[in-house]
């Protein structure tokens, strides 16, 4: 029977240069209206498959790449030619067929009208064989003080399910956390599919994480450099007073440890102070009368260039 192909790029309504994350979101704006959980309109089902179809395709850089080369026969560039099906050996491993979890009218040509998300081993689920549902994902917005406190989490979804999530302290960006059994059903008597909560962490308008440790830039004035201070620097949870040695140049870098992040195995990151000198924007007569004198004094920050 003929298969009716579809642009993938079309679909999700993205250029073809569109990059992994531009593609990522219109799937998830394009599911959220089509889900047939959530929109009961005729013809929702067959929209919901055609871009879950077309995600899964361009998300994955190879299948990506071997669509762009062949266009509509792009499954044509795949060596078939084995004996015993796909690849010369039967087909098996773990295959995700998208978080939509459903066929398009174009696998279920190739599979005999099979239903599900993840199969493992095998095969890809045929009618009437029990089947796992698909895997689904979320984004999980927090802010780096969120990420370090970790703990419980209300999460409400607008299809109305609710979920208790913990999350661990010094969780990273990009980390996924798992919700076993909480993805698609599966398809007779096949175990459900997990949802993965994706952490998404807000940059921080004061400090920069690098793994489990922080950076902050500091400034300092000319005085407190020269003579050494005890200074205010911001943590996740407050200040901390650091003391800025004598003699310290723009560019100083001050450890201060078990301020950083909580680090999932092992002890607590450091806090790393970048100090940076800044002199006043405008002088009144007393400042500039002191540092005239200061200028008269016998000190070359360059005698080491010339």
């Amino acid at each position: 029977m003929p298969v009716g192909y579809q642009d993938y790029y079309e679909a999700l309504g993205v250029p073809r240069d569109a990059s992994e994350d531009d593609i990522r979101r219109a799937y998830r704006k394009l599911a959220r209206t089509s889900h047939p959980d959530v929109n009961k309109e005729p013809g929702a089902e067959d929209r919901f498959k055609q871009i879950s179809e077309a995600y899964e395709v361009l998300r994955d850089p190879e299948k990506r790449a071997e669509y762009d080369r062949f266009g509509a026969n792009w499954r044509a560039g795949q060596d078939v030619s084995g004996e015993g099906g796909f690849g010369g050996a039967g087909f098996t491993g773990d295959v995700h067929f998208g978080d939509g979890g459903d066929f398009s009218d174009f696998f279920e040509s190739l599979f005999g009208g099979g239903r599900g998300g993840r199969t493992r081993g095998g095969g890809p689920g045929f009618a009437g064989y029990p089947t796992r549902g698909a895997d689904h994902e979320a984004e999980l917005d927090l802010t780096l003080e969120e990420a370090a406190a970790g703990g419980h989490r209300h999460l409400s979804f607008a299809d109305g399910r609710d979920y208790d999530v913990d999350v661990p302290k010094g969780v990273r960006d990009g980390q996924r956390i798992r919700l076993a059994g909480e993805g698609g059903p599966g398809h007779d008597g096949g175990p459900a599919g997990d949802l993965f909560l994706r952490a998404r962490i807000a940059p921080h308008p004061r400090l920069r994480r690098d793994g489990d440790d922080l950076h902050v830039d500091v400034p300092v004035s000319p005085s407190e450099a020269a003579l050494g201070a005890d200074i205010p620097v911001p943590t996740l949870t407050g200040t901390v007073k650091v003391r800025v040695p004598a003699g310290s140049s723009s560019g100083r870098t001050l450890r201060v440890r078990g301020q950083g992040m909580p680090a999932t195995r092992g002890a607590t990151g450091s806090l790393f102070v970048h100090l940076k000198i800044v002199v006043p924007k405008h002088l009144d007569d007393e400042q500039r009368e002191l540092y005239e004198k200061l200028a008269a004094t016998r000190f070359d920050p360059r005698e080491e260039l010339i």
